[in-house]
């Protein structure tokens, strides 16, 4: 079976062939992706350009684009869950605990925030989530906690530094999602779920085109204000089109108004059609996220 390549300039792991003979019959090699065709061209932190046949590649693994301290991804996650709180949040041993009506992922899942969160508190995490009629599902940003089990929703969270862009974009922007922004998201969510967010600002940006996203600009622990974007929407005739771009490059700028310093969006990992426009914005991998649920791990029914 093909290996399949991320996009070049990816920064990636690399396990290929040695010619016969060799000491050892595989080695690996880490650095960005220079080039994926006819031969792959891997440059290494030190600068040394390594080039492997396409036909030798045993596996390869796209790596954030930057090595990432786990801090780092714990920071990302808490704004990222401050700007989707549910309608109901509440701390529970070091578990950000949030209820959304059962509206959205983001808005009904238990995510470890704190560094005392551990897999000894599910049992409470579940309970909290029964009492209220809902499914404990626990959100697992990449390496906080060792949870082997496979999840679902695999997505990847892509960041960025943020500059003002000049162009001038016509958005409509709006505390509150009206009908059109409504009639554009297509996914029938309360208002309260949507505009919900804990020591931030939250906006609803609508193009003249019919494009709609969501806005959140939360701040991480140590102060910085992250701009997150979500629920972009683009109809089905305006797509390809510039609408998507033209439309973050407005939130990008309003957020820099809020204070935002860098922003990051969650993609599906599957959607290489959103991975390649956040890609195009200058985003670049972060960290993966998943989404498990609990009973998996406590092995009874809730």
């Amino acid at each position: 079976m093909p290996v399949e390549l991320p996009a070049v300039g990816s920064r990636v792991s690399l396990r290929y062939r040695l010619p016969a003979g060799s000491d050892k019959p595989l080695t690996d090699v880490v650095g960005y992706l220079d080039r994926g065709a006819p031969d792959l061209l891997v440059r290494t932190k030190s600068g040394e350009l390594v080039e492997v046949a396409l036909a030798d590649v045993v596996s390869v693994r796209e790596l954030s684009h930057t090595p990432v301290r786990t801090s780092e991804i714990r920071a990302v996650e808490h704004a990222a869950a401050m700007a989707w709180p549910g309608v109901e949040h509440h701390w529970l041993h070091g578990w950000f605990l949030r209820n959304g009506h059962g509206f959205t992922s983001r808005a009904n899942s238990a995510v470890p925030l704190d560094v005392s969160a551990h897999l000894g508190a599910l049992a409470d995490v579940a309970a909290w989530y029964r009492e209220r009629g809902l499914p404990a599902r626990l959100a697992l940003p990449e390496r906080l906690l060792p949870v082997r089990t496979a999840g679902t929703d695999n997505s990847r969270v892509m960041v960025r530094d943020i500059a003002i862009d000049p162009r001038v974009v016509p958005v409509r922007f709006a505390d509150v999602p009206d009908g059109t922004w409504l009639q554009g998201y297509q996914r029938d969510v309360p208002a309260d779920v949507l505009t919900a967010v804990v020591d931030g600002e939250v906006t609803f940006a609508t193009s003249e085109t019919g494009a709609v996203a969501r806005g959140a600009v939360t701040p991480a622990p140590d102060g910085t204000g992250w701009l997150g974007i979500s629920a972009l929407r683009v109809p089905a005739e305006q797509r390809r089109r510039g609408q998507a771009r033209d439309l973050c490059s407005a939130l990008l700028a309003w957020g820099t108004g809020r204070g935002a310093t860098r922003a990051y969006v969650r993609v599906p990992a599957e959607n290489t059609a959103a991975v390649a426009l956040f890609t195009g914005l200058g985003f670049r991998l972060h960290h993966g996220h998943r989404y498990v649920d609990a009973e998996s791990l406590l092995g009874f029914t809730i």
